[in-house]
């Protein structure tokens, strides 16, 4: 029986290297992606310590430049047969307005459009296992998240006038909510996309990103470890039989939910092909 693959964004530490140190005790081996070609050497070292017997890599890319992304995809290809699991954790809340090279809000760049983008790669490219599960890191905050219902603004550039950290950041991951409710409506019969909310996590996420994000009523007394907060990821990538609904939204664990909007299928179709025609790929068919 052939040992699984796992490829988690984001994990130099924090909730991502949590998810990698639980899967790999599950038995999967691990792609780790990085920011930058230090982190990924340090995150490989640490990771294959904590688990010698499983095969670990490490690969890095600026997930707000597409062209990155594509070469990640690149790299993925001569480095694993398949991917088993792609759990999508990589982000960013950034306190003030700035768009990518691309034109786009960085934190919709980072949250929203890089995992939407690596995802079908991954799918054109083939590399997805028959039964593969994608996992978008979502967030409490998706309940401050807006989308025009009319024109979804999946590039953030709307808030360039009246920005609003909480908001922007809860309207990136609400957008890629929808998105992934789409997509799971769009796949290959055995495959599954989840979103999954940890909860708040106690991790230098916050601090890093400055402005109402780093304050102690978010991050302190409901803050729980990476340790656990890694559970609802690891339960979607890991459990014999798929967690049900496929595209649904999971909690701490905790049965499916979704958020208002997302059951909306209508407006879930209407930001996933937004979001495609936006990266300039080919939306999958609705199945």
């Amino acid at each position: 029986m052939n040992t699984p693959t796992a490829v988690i964004t984001g994990a130099a530490g924090g909730l991502g290297q949590a998810t990698a140190r639980q899967l790999l005790a599950a038995g999967f081996d691990v792609v780790a992606v990085t920011r930058d070609a230090s982190s990924a050497q340090t995150t490989l070292h640490t990771l294959a310590a904590h688990a010698p017997e499983r095969t670990v890599h490490a690969l890095h890319a600026d997930l707000m430049d597409r062209a990155a992304i594509r070469a990640l995809v690149t790299r993925l290809r001569g480095t694993v047969a398949q991917v088993d699991v792609l759990v999508n954790n990589a982000g960013a809340a950034f306190s003030r307005y700035a768009e990518t090279a691309e034109g786009v809000e960085r934190t919709h760049a980072l949250n929203h459009l890089a995992p939407f983008q690596l995802t079908h790669l991954l799918l054109a490219d083939a590399l997805f296992a028959p039964e593969a599960r994608v996992i978008n890191i979502s967030s409490d905050l998706v309940t401050r998240g807006r989308i025009d219902t009319d024109a979804p603004d999946v590039t953030g550039v709307s808030w360039r006038d009246h920005f609003s950290q909480i908001a922007v950041y809860g309207t990136a991951k609400l957008a890629g909510v929808l998105a992934t409710a789409a997509l799971a409506t769009r796949l290959p019969a055995g495959m599954h996309a989840y979103s999954a909310n940890p909860g708040v996590v106690r991790t230098a996420f916050n601090s890093k990103s400055g402005g109402l994000l780093k304050a102690a009523s978010l991050v302190g007394v409901f803050a729980q470890t990476p340790e656990k907060a890694a559970g609802t990821p690891v339960l979607l990538a890991s459990a014999p039989t798929p967690p049900a609904p496929n595209g649904g939204f999971f909690a701490k664990k905790a049965a499916a939910t979704r958020p208002g909007p997302a059951r909306d299928a209508a407006l879930a179709s209407r930001v996933y092909e937004h979001t495609a025609r936006t990266l300039d790929l080919v939306p999958l068919p609705t199945s």
